[in-house]
């Protein structure tokens, strides 16, 4: 878990007339070390049939599986672990559900960071970084200030979400950053593979 470096999030609408299983396939044979499903729309059994078939996935793959919001498919689909909002059910009573599997959260501030490390997240998300209209219900961004703030103060791994882009991932990656999540530059890329590997190169040039 820890050494994890490139986060993919599904985004359907990114990738119109190609399939998500092949999609992520090509992110995963790029490099990506974590993938999660978001889907906000689909009724229950279509996000578990797709949580199904990207388990079968990611296990063909020996990657990390990951499920936002919905603890039950998390769980029925034997993914890894959930992704909670500040919103969703608080850490303690998923961590009481899930047991020892992987649970990450959305922060915006040093103070949210601060308490989900001090409640036992394993890790956070941080962002969104830049401006971004992969999510609705998107807050403002935080800005590279917030990523220096959570590398300087926080212990557990993070991850920088949000509005990042192969043209100003370095600005990312200086302030601090060692692992990044994105979702529309990598799933609607015309070349996923090589967008994801060309994401990998300028964190390796970042240590």
């Amino acid at each position: 878990m820890k050494d994890f470096r490139l986060y993919a999030i599904t985004g359907e609408q990114f990738h119109p007339g190609r399939d998500l299983i092949d999609v992520m396939e090509q992110a995963i044979l790029g490099g990506v070390d974590i993938i999660q499903l978001r889907d906000k729309t689909g009724s229950r059994d279509e996000v578990l049939a797709k949580a199904q078939a990207l388990r079968a996935l990611t296990r063909k793959h020996n990657v990390a599986f990951i499920v936002n919001d919905y603890i039950d498919i998390a769980m029925e689909s034997d993914a890894d672990g959930v992704h909670l909002g500040q919103g969703d059910l608080s850490l303690a009573e998923a961590r009481k559900i899930v047991g020892d599997k992987m649970i990450g959260i959305s922060t915006h501030a040093i103070e949210e960071a601060l308490l989900a490390e001090a409640q036992g997240a394993d890790y956070i998300g941080v962002g969104p970084v830049f401006p971004t209209k992969t999510k609705v219900d998107v807050v403002d961004p935080v800005t590279v200030n917030y990523v220096r703030q959570v590398s300087e103060q926080i212990r557990i791994p993070f991850v920088a979400i949000g509005g990042i882009k192969l043209h100003n991932v370095d600005e990312v990656i200086a302030a601090g950053a060692t692992r990044i999540c994105a979702v529309s530059e990598i799933v609607g890329s015309s070349n996923v593979k090589e967008t994801c590997e060309a994401f990998l190169r300028k964190l390796e040039r970042g240590k």
